[in-house]
């Protein structure tokens, strides 16, 4: 039997207007190399100046991840030759990081140990073609944190599910977006594996750049795999690191892999110690909202909504917050929460989408709109084409429904507009007489469409069964 161990190291983009040590803009997705300049590029002679946003964003995220926060950190450099790196050091922080000793809970109770958070400057993106390497530099400069956990991961599942509780985490706090998609969020995984028992580690080896969370666990399940394998027929384990191609699911060596000393670290001499107040740090604190877990727990205690149900809701923010007020309007959060999953979800399908569901729709229409339903005034084909209308166009319950409609069908009215459907369906009246159940359905389609769909279908069906039940 052998023990699998694994340690992550999660770089997350911050989401700040500009870059770290400079002025040029952030914005992912713009021509290659329209948003850099002398200092992101390291041009000789361009000094870079600390964006402070940076720092807070930082401390936010540790104090979130129960870190304990530096007042004094140092920034420093790490020496490594590599074309998307054009000075041939990139600026980070290693003996004084600016967050150390956090710590992540996860759903079985385990902890997660976080040994430290340190900002640093992202590299630029090489684009491989078959016939030559492409560099572009708008990502050079874009401020980053890197989240290093000590050892404590032994499943492929438990480190799925810290990262997810990272990037709910960072989104919750608006300090990054966490988007797999555009490599917002990268991890680099270090892999070891040790026979059941034995007090000490095996050999690590260490995958870089994986972009999503799939590709993270399949990572680890290969090169645990791949690792046994070696041991079981006394082979040795290399510590180098390497690369994982998603499409094969396989590992490959890129290099060997380098220790501390390897990078050359000094302080830099063109940046002042970082310095943060506790002041400062107590009224980032105060900015902290509540954050994903205790969220969930709150949902499902006070609440009373499904766990399942409740985690898929806070894993964004904005919908959370829209799910509470149209619950809270309606009076209603076990309704409200069966509308958003629902409906809202299958409008808004993608992680992204839901991550920028627009802050300008307000929750307490829905609430109204569900208000409505629950008094029987509309049925629900009028409130999901309601619902929908919304979203899309951000209208309120009066701009999508007409006096009419909000009105609703009284018990007489919807009396009255049955028994003349009655009168004017004689053929159908006679084949349900005759045995024919299906034939209420017509006399009830007329009711829908004298209405325009307002009537509720089961309470016209049920008023025809009377009427018929009277002749």
């Amino acid at each position: 039997m052998y023990k699998l161990t694994v340690g992550l190291e999660t770089h997350c983009e911050l989401a700040t207007q500009t870059k770290i040590f400079c002025a040029c803009p952030t914005k992912f997705g713009a021509e290659p190399n329209s948003q850099c300049c002398p200092v992101c590029t390291g041009q000789p002679g361009s000094l870079p100046v600390l964006n402070a946003a940076v720092v807070d964003y930082a401390v936010k995220a540790g104090l979130a991840l129960g870190c304990e926060i530096n007042l004094r950190s140092v920034m420093e450099r790490k020496h490594y030759i590599y074309p998307d790196l054009a000075k041939g050091y990139q600026i980070s922080q290693y003996e004084l990081p600016l967050c150390h000793d956090g710590h992540v809970t996860l759903s079985n109770g385990h902890t997660i140990r976080i040994n430290r958070i340190h900002i640093e400057e992202d590299a630029g993106k090489l684009v491989h073609n078959w016939y030559d390497t492409q560099i572009d530099y708008n990502r050079a400069g874009v401020p980053l944190i890197e989240i290093v956990t000590e050892p404590d991961f032994h499943s492929a599942e438990d480190a799925v599910e810290y990262l997810e509780i990272v990037q709910m985490t960072l989104r919750s706090l608006g300090v990054a977006r966490c988007r797999t998609r555009e490599g917002s969020i990268r991890c680099d995984v270090n892999v070891s594996v040790a026979p059941e028992g034995s007090d000490e580690l095996g050999t690590r080896t260490e995958l870089k750049n994986l972009n999503s969370f799939s590709a993270v666990a399949d990572a680890i399940r290969y090169e645990y795999s791949r690792q046994k394998a070696l041991l079981e027929h006394g082979g040795r384990v290399v510590q180098e690191t390497l690369g994982f191609d998603e499409g094969s699911g396989r590992s490959f060596p890129q290099r060997d892999k380098e220790d501390a000393d390897d990078y050359r670290y000094f302080p830099e001499p063109d940046i002042l110690p970082v310095c943060v107040t506790s002041e400062r740090v107590e009224e980032l604190r105060a900015q902290i909202p509540e954050l994903p877990q205790a969220r969930k727990r709150r949902f499902v205690e006070q609440l009373g909504l499904p766990e399942a149900e409740a985690a898929q809701l806070v894993r964004h923010r904005r919908i959370a917050d829209y799910f509470e007020r149209a619950g809270e309007t309606a009076g209603d959060y076990a309704h409200a929460e069966r509308f958003v999953t629902a409906q809202l979800f299958q409008l808004f399908r993608t992680d992204d989408e839901r991550e920028d569901f627009p802050e300008t729709l307000r929750g307490e229409e829905l609430g109204r709109l569900l208000r409505l339903l629950d008094e029987g005034k509309i049925n629900s084909t009028v409130a999901k084409h309601a619902f929908a209308r919304m979203l899309s166009e951000g209208c309120t319950v009066e701009q999508v429904l007409s006096a009419e409609d909000a009105a609703g069908l009284d018990g007489g009215e919807l009396e009255a507009l049955c028994r003349k459907a009655v009168d004017d369906s004689p053929r159908a009246v006679a084949d349900y007489r005759a045995g024919k159940e299906k034939a209420l359905q017509a006399i009830v389609g007329a009711v829908m469409r004298a209405t325009h769909g307002r009537a509720d279908a089961s309470a016209a069906l049920a008023a025809i069964r009377k009427i018929l039940d009277e002749e």
